[in-house]
């Protein structure tokens, strides 16, 4: 009789957690599988920072934002700040850095009982105000540069465009001891700002080019201009030269009275009146 009530027992116990494991299993089938990506952000030691992040679900044919998700923010490993997904994925979360420098961040999902786990990285730059920056538009590091727009150079395979001869290597050392490298990559019309800049931080680890702050904007001479406005307006007024590859870039620069650099030399009379051009990257240190 004891036996067989151990046996009883002993299937009511494999049977509870054969439940249990199965609801389990079905919870974590439940899961929505997402992606998180995350923009560059800048700013100056002691000043507020926002990282600005977008959760979106994994879908066959398309992503769709999660709204009302947790997020957090980690630097160098450390939780730094939390916030919730709005109705378009997106979440902003603050920091406040103490001293100059590139600094990796992590934006993460929180405990969430609908979302799976899923992480992405990016860089807050921090920047003092007079550190002399240069902007450089994307496409003048590409070889093969196709474009949507005068200043677009990513396309679906943009991981595979090769980087133009010194391009990385000039950069770097024009990163060393001076300059602040500012990457301006354009959005194709209906990409995804926040994915362009991942391609972007990807594509330029892959071919070693110095870290910076990668910006993404609109095609356009109107988006480029207005955000050179804008950083001069928040007292970033050492941003003063661009490198380019298109007539839009540069004069863009040019009509505010600032430095540009075309490169590389394009066909002769198509250089903007008052630009320097140089005929490769090797060539664009003697031209600033």
């Amino acid at each position: 009789m004891q036996s067989r009530r151990r046996r009883t027992h002993a299937t009511f116990f494999l049977l509870l957690v054969l439940h249990v494991c199965s609801a389990g299993a079905v919870k974590a089938a439940d899961m929505v599988s997402a992606t998180v990506l995350v923009k560059d952000s800048l700013t100056a030691p002691r000043q507020e920072a926002t990282i600005e992040a977008k959760l979106l679900a994994k879908g066959i044919l398309h992503n769709s934002p999660l709204g009302g998700e947790p997020v957090e923010l980690l630097v160098n490993g450390v939780a730094a700040a939390a916030s919730m997904t709005g109705g378009d994925g997106r979440a902003l979360l603050p920091f406040v850095p103490t001293a100059k420098g590139i600094v990796p961040v992590q934006v993460r999902v929180g405990t969430s009982p609908r979302v799976s786990a899923a992480e992405a990285h990016a860089n807050l730059v921090v920047w003092e105000r007079r550190t002399p920056v240069l902007v450089v538009e994307l496409s003048s590091l590409i070889e093969d540069a196709r474009s949507e727009g005068p200043l677009s150079g990513i396309g679906s395979s943009f991981q595979d465009l090769k980087p133009m001869a010194d391009a990385a290597g000039e950069l770097a050392k024009l990163s060393q001891f001076y300059y602040g490298i500012m990457y301006v990559a354009t959005v194709p019309s209906g990409a995804d700002a926040f994915a362009i800049s991942a391609d972007t931080r990807n594509w330029l680890a892959t071919h070693k080019f110095p870290l910076g702050f990668v910006l993404t904007l609109p095609p356009g001479e109107d988006a480029l201009g207005a955000k050179i406005d804008e950083l001069h307006e928040a007292g970033w007024k050492s941003v003063k030269t661009g490198i380019g590859r298109s007539k839009v870039f540069v004069e863009t620069f040019l009509r505010r009275r600032l430095e540009a650099v075309l490169v590389p030399e394009p066909s002769k009379g198509d250089a903007p009146r008052k630009a320097k051009v140089a005929k490769d990257w090797k060539d664009v240190r003697k031209k600033l």
